[in-house]
């Protein structure tokens, strides 16, 4: 892979916090004009991550380079480089839309802040709310807001941390159409989130848990390395079925999912003997390929056994 096609490239990252390991010798590269997601349960330390890379926070040990800087030493250049979007909504209730973005475009010294703010709008699809109070705007609407403030000074990396987290699904499918469309201006972004339907969206995905990466790749990469041979199970009552299955040798993961249960094992000739001894009339077992969810199942069940 050429240099220059790498925004992000860290090693070894860790960081902690009263005592408490965050993050624990982490390592990835995001390449340029990609989405690249960033997964994880809360308390994972993504959020601090996210902040080391962008020159927020300093890592207690590692190194690395963001948009071709030294994050330990160069961290005011890579912060004029970047929009960085955070989980709450960070801008001025009392002010418009219109007045955020001319403010914000003032904050970054831009030419004509007005004209920028403009675009942003115009961009967003802001137009007809542009003289709206910020704070009257639904959770929808106040994530457009805060997306055309962190490109209005046009930056070369994005990052967005949980940015659809309490939006509707209507808003989140015109969320992220926007964040391709700019990956395919050639921005580059790394975006947080817990959602399984928008890790697919992304490029390239991370997976961490316990400040430790996990997994790392496209969801087809991810997927076949896991290794998992999955069955789906369905009938009534699979409830007393569910638990004695966790406890049955052979299987690695059991999991609902809606009136059924999905079942996995990295051991495929176990797995397929387990649904044999367990098969009965009106419970179904059908092998089905595994998907994301399950992977990330897995893994979490694997790292909270090995974690210290």
């Amino acid at each position: 892979m050429n240099g220059a096609d790498i925004v992000i490239d860290v090693e070894g990252l860790s960081k902690s916090f009263d005592g408490k390991l965050v993050v624990d010798n982490l390592s990835m590269q995001v390449r340029r004009g990609r989405i690249h997601g960033f997964l994880g349960p809360n308390g994972s330390g993504k959020t601090t991550t996210i902040r080391m890379l962008c020159g927020l926070l300093t890592p207690d040990k590692g190194r690395g380079r963001c948009l071709g800087f030294d994050i330990l030493t160069q961290q005011t250049e890579i912060k004029r480089r970047t929009g960085y979007m955070t989980q709450a909504f960070s801008l001025y209730a009392d002010l418009t839309i219109r007045e955020n973005l001319e403010f914000i475009g003032r904050i970054y010294g831009l030419d004509d802040p007005s004209a920028r703010a403009r675009e942003a709008i115009d961009q967003l699809g802001l137009t007809g709310r542009a003289d709206q109070l910020a704070g009257e705007l639904s959770g929808g609407w106040k994530q457009r807001l805060a997306l055309g403030a962190c490109i209005m000074p046009r930056p070369q990396l994005l990052l967005l941390d949980e940015p659809t987290a309490g939006v509707d699904p209507k808003a989140r499918r015109d969320f992220w159409d926007e964040i391709h469309q700019l990956a395919h201006e050639g921005l580059t972004v790394l975006v947080s989130t817990h959602y399984m339907d928008e890790a697919e969206r992304c490029h390239e995905i991370a997976y961490i848990a316990y400040g430790r990466l996990l997994a790392q790749g496209t969801t087809t990469e991810i997927i076949a390395q896991s290794n998992l041979s999955t069955y789906v199970v369905s009938g009534a009552d699979l409830g007393d079925l569910a638990e004695t299955l966790k406890h049955t040798p052979g299987v690695d993961m059991v999991a609902p999912f809606g009136a059924k249960l999905h079942v996995a094992s990295r051991d495929h000739a176990a797995l397929d003997g387990v649904a044999r001894e367990f098969a009965a009339p009106g419970i179904a077992w059908e092998r089905d390929a595994p998907n994301l969810e399950d992977v990330f199942i897995d893994l979490m069940s694997r790292a909270r056994s090995n974690y210290p």
